[in-house]
């Protein structure tokens, strides 16, 4: 029971973390500046399923949409005739939405494999006994 908790908590501790990564990257790139001939930088989003047995694993990534915004900015330098640039459509208020979620979800799976270890460690100091 011990280790079905300590692994459960593991792919989610796992999953949690590469939640992570993609929010940061998509907040480290959300104005990066593209000229209107290239796509704009597209945001990743984490697709999550059940495990076959237990916990959770990322099935894949799914991303945002490569048009993003057009921002008239006729003085930047990868401006086109008109004076547009491109930028992701990412909205930093989803984004740090996101960030806490699955903060805290990490922050829960952590605890829940120190408990796990906790009981393990007292249960070994029983038998020891």
């Amino acid at each position: 029971m011990t280790f079905d908790a300590i692994g459960i908590a593991g792919t989610a501790l796992t999953t949690h973390r590469k939640w992570l990564d993609a929010i940061s990257d998509n907040m480290a790139n959300m104005n990066t500046v593209r000229s209107t001939d290239d796509a704009a930088f597209q945001a990743r989003y984490i697709e999550v399923a059940a495990g076959d047995e237990h916990g959770v694993y990322v099935k894949g990534a799914l991303f945002g949409d490569p048009e993003g915004r057009l921002v008239h900015e006729p003085t930047h330098p990868l401006a086109d005739e008109e004076g547009y640039v491109r930028y992701p459509d990412i909205d930093l208020a989803s984004q740090m939405s996101s960030l806490i979620m699955a903060q805290r979800g990490y922050q829960a799976n952590a605890a829940v494999v120190d408990r796990a270890k906790e009981t393990y460690q007292a249960a070994l100091q029983i038998g020891r006994s």
